[in-house]
């Protein structure tokens, strides 16, 4: 009778300890009509440099601090983002715009976390003092072209142009700011081909993919926009996430978004220029003599 006595016993423990392992169930935050069903992209997308991110299932349990900012990621190239498990990366297209950013800054901080900024150089020239405030608050700026034209549209020189000129205004947007233009980029609707990606990486610069879309620009609620990012985010377990500073649902989504993330063991790494941001001009130059027009 006490061996059988033993033997329940230990079951029962085995039992609780399995219990505490259990996976984090998403069907409490399952998102359902329409957005079951995958929508399908299309860009000119060339394959990820950074291919470490593509495939890093959700562990069946994050053990993680409780600290929703985690460490700072300096990189030297695209190749350099390789995040863990369970680490997202915070990005912001297409700003500053003003009603928009400062609040979704504010949040940031009462988060204590940082981002990414990708800007035009249109929205930046039209709003140097949010592009300063962005930089001043401890935010990696990067650019994003100047006028977010479809880069695989044109030839290869006026691209380079494009590129550049985004680059010389946001770099101007952000004098006095204390921090220069990192060499961070974002190919505008992700749309790049070989030869414009090459060029860039051999220019020193760090072009941003994108693992998690959340889709912002859909004319969706804040809680759908929230819901299908962190389904999206829970699939794939880490990554780098795109949002834009330019909608309010975006803004209104975001606290408890990043309350979300806390919750289910996430934590933000901030991005950061190994080299300072520096890098060379001498591929990326508007009006270059030589090079060739058509892609």
């Amino acid at each position: 009778m006490q061996v059988l006595r033993a033997f329940v016993l230990a079951g029962l423990l085995g039992a609780a300890l399995m219990g505490c392992a259990k996976p984090v169930s998403h069907n409490d935050h399952a998102v359902s009509g329409p957005l079951a069903v995958q929508d399908r992209v299309v860009t000119g997308s060339v394959q990820q440099v950074a291919s470490v991110r593509v495939q890093q299932p959700m562990p069946k349990r994050i053990f993680a601090s409780g600290a929703l900012a985690g460490r700072t990621l300096a990189v030297a190239a695209t190749a350099d983002i390789v995040l863990r498990p369970g680490e997202v990366i915070l990005t912001f297209d297409d700003g500053p715009r003003a009603g928009k950013t400062p609040a979704i800054l504010d949040i940031l901080d009462s988060h204590g976390v940082k981002a990414t900024f990708l800007m035009l150089g249109s929205a930046a020239r039209a709003n140097p003092a949010l592009a300063r405030l962005v930089a001043q608050r401890g935010h990696s700026v990067g650019s994003h072209t100047y006028d977010h034209v479809d880069l695989s549209t044109l030839g290869r020189q006026a691209a380079l142009d494009e590129i550049a000129r985004g680059e010389a205004a946001v770099a101007d947007a952000l004098a006095g700011s204390g921090q220069g233009l990192s060499p961070f980029f974002r190919f505008p609707y992700l749309s790049q081909s070989g030869y414009l990606r090459t060029t860039l990486l051999q220019g020193d610069m760090v072009v941003l993919d994108v693992d998690i879309d959340s889709k912002d620009y859909y004319k969706d609620s804040a809680a759908i926009v929230a819901a299908r990012t962190l389904e999206r985010l829970d699939a794939r377990g880490s990554g780098i996430i795109l949002f834009h500073d330019i909608h309010q649902r975006t803004v209104d989504m975001l606290p408890a978004f990043l309350d979300e993330l806390k919750a289910r063991g996430y934590s933000v790494v901030r991005l950061a220029a190994k080299n300072d941001g520096v890098f060379s001009r001498s591929i990326i130059t508007a009006q270059a003599p030589g090079a060739a027009e058509s892609l």
